[in-house]
Formats: structure tokens, C-alpha cells, sequence
């Protein structure tokens, strides 16, 4: 009978992707590069995929929508399957990564401020000749944010 029960949670890798909203490619690409476990295959040799697969794919996924990087999420999982290891890692993960999303938004800020700069100084002219914004992005000099 465990056979049965077995048989009840697989499923292909297409409703795997159906159920977690991951694409086949990036499953499989999951598995290339050793975030998710190889999944046992069928007799046609199709993938079958259970329940332990779903867990790991919905961390993985929260983590890429998240931002971090593949590298880290392999440690983060290594860190997930020994729940006996301090935490020490994951936090400094976490907050390297809080870092380079605040760096990103700084300059995302600062491009922001150029773009209106450079918008505001249109004043409907010809392209050709006097155009503000083809002028500021022709000329770099003319940028007026820190990052050149």
C-alpha cells in the first residue's frame, strides 16, 4: 500500500511548474546547476516530482523574487536542511544582500533625478538642431549625477 501513497503526490514536471508558477526551463535549470534534488523518473523515464521537490521550489522561488543570487540560496538551502546549524550565515547573507539593494536604490534614485533633469530641459524643438535631451545624452559631460 505505501506504493499507492507514493504514487498519489507525484506528479510531472509540468504540474510542478503549474502549482509553484515555475517555469519548466527554470526547473530544470534548478536542477542543473544542484538547488533542486533530481527527481526520480518513471518507467518512460518522465521526471516525477513530490512533495519534498514543491517545499524546495516555493523557498527557492520566495528567495529569486527576493533578489538574492543562486550562490546564496545554496547556502541558504545547505543552512534549511541542517536546522541544527546557527543562523549566523543566513543573516550575514541577508544583510549583504539588504546592502546591494539599498546601493541599487541610491542609484536608481540618482538616475531618477537625471532623467527629470534632462526631460525638464526639452522645450519641443527639432530634434536635428536643438533638442535638449539628444544634446545632454550625446554629451555625458552634461550629466549632473555622481555615478559618470
Amino acid at each position: 500500500m505505501p506504493s499507492t501513497q507514493k504514487i498519489e503526490h507525484v506528479m510531472p514536471i509540468g504540474a510542478l511548474a503549474e502549482r509553484t508558477g515555475v517555469k519548466v526551463e527554470t526547473i530544470r535549470y534548478y536542477e542543473q546547476v544542484g538547488l533542486l534534488p533530481q527527481p526520480e523518473r518513471s518507467e518512460g523515464n518522465q521526471r516525477r516530482y513530490g512533495p519534498r521537490h514543491v517545499e524546495r521550489l516555493a523557498f527557492i522561488k520566495h528567495a529569486r523574487d527576493l533578489g538574492f543570487a543562486v550562490d546564496a540560496i545554496r547556502t541558504l538551502l545547505k543552512l534549511s536542511d541542517n536546522p541544527a546549524m546557527a543562523c549566523d550565515e543566513a543573516h550575514a547573507i541577508s544583510v549583504a544582500h539588504l546592502d546591494e539593494v539599498r546601493h541599487k536604490i541610491a542609484r536608481l534614485r540618482s538616475l531618477e533625478k537625471e532623467l527629470e533633469r534632462i526631460a525638464a530641459t526639452c522645450s519641443g524643438g527639432v530634434a536635428a538642431c536643438d533638442c535638449a535631451i539628444i544634446e545632454a545624452l550625446a554629451d555625458h559631460g552634461q550629466c549632473s549625477h555622481a555615478a559618470h
